[in-house]
């Protein structure tokens, strides 16, 4: 039996979450599997690529989006429970869930990129792109669903794991000198609010003064914390900082980093997530595809 789409998981998988406690991915996948009675072959069959089944793929794909319109949640890494919303929309009965029916849900909008566009819009631009045009949207759409599972990842970890993160993300940007070196990054952890020094360099012709924060995605880190950091470099007699969180900065915050005589560099948990996969900070290449163009040169007579 072929497995079946995507969209096809997610009005069973809500259905298998409405008693309310929460379920392991793994218990999903196997209820899943027994209700579409779906062979193990069935479940083996992998992607072109080879690095996944085509049946973890989709069903990950259908938590993603019911996750994203609000109707599931994740309390700890690899669980899902079912949201108030997911009920009001199981009493509504629906022959099925689908992209297009979770966008009347503006979280849902706001992940796929069109919270400024009407639908009719978007699925109008969709239909006029090039082949080109949707493989860079399929890219991007898959790089913001990276971020975002990247950035719930940390928040699954401690604040110690977090820690490490920092610094292992500054040495691969070329920040820190030894790797021996910069692990003692956090050992002024409390400091007059400062949490680590790091090495501008290897000869360490500077110092780098580190704050940060694991704030959920949607607490603010205001002006009044960037006022205290920036204090405590300038007790310092420092000129650079970096100031890293999981969540956003104010406007406020941010413009008043424009005026200091110090160097703050302010990275947001977009920004952050952004660097680790520019880095290869606990992600890896899955897979790669080349798009190749007729070289016009090489034809001519």
């Amino acid at each position: 039996m072929a497995v079946p789409k995507y969209h096809e998981f997610m009005l069973p998988m809500l259905k298998e979450l409405k008693e309310g406690s929460s379920k392991s991915m793994q218990e999903i996948r196997d209820s899943l599997a027994d209700h579409f009675n779906l062979s193990e072959e069935d479940q083996k069959e992998l992607l072109p690529s080879g690095n996944q089944s085509i049946f973890d793929n989709r069903v990950g794909w259908a938590r993603t989006y019911l996750k994203k319109a609000g109707l599931v949640d994740s309390p700890k890494r690899s669980f899902v429970v079912i949201t108030d919303r997911g009920r009001e929309v199981l009493a509504e009965n629906p022959d099925e869930i689908t992209s297009n029916y979770l966008k009347k849900f503006d979280e849902f909008l706001e992940f796929q990129n069109l919270s400024n566009k009407k639908e009719e819009e978007a699925e109008e631009v969709t239909s006029e792109q090039t082949p080109s045009e949707q493989f860079e949207s399929a890219y991007k759409k898959l790089k913001s669903g990276l971020k975002t599972e990247l950035l719930d990842t940390i928040m699954d970890c401690s604040p110690f794991f977090f820690e490490r993160l920092v610094v292992d993300l500054l040495i691969n940007l070329g920040y820190g000198g030894s790797k021996k070196e910069a692990g003692e990054a956090f050992a002024t952890t409390g400091d007059e609010g400062i949490d680590g020094i790091i090495k501008e360099d290897k000869l360490g012709l500077d110092l780098i003064y580190i704050q940060a924060k694991r704030w959920k995605k949607d607490s603010c880190v205001g002006r009044p914390e960037i006022q205290k950091f920036a204090g405590a470099l300038q007790g310092k007699r420092a000129k650079k900082g970096i100031f890293i969180t999981t969540s956003y900065y104010s406007n406020e915050a941010r413009e008043f980093v424009k005026n200091l005589d110090s160097k703050i560099i302010l990275i947001d948990g977009d920004s952050l997530s952004e660097y680790m996969i520019e880095s290869n900070t606990g992600v890896s290449v899955e897979s790669k595809y080349e798009l190749k163009k007729i070289v016009s040169d090489y034809f001519s007579e």
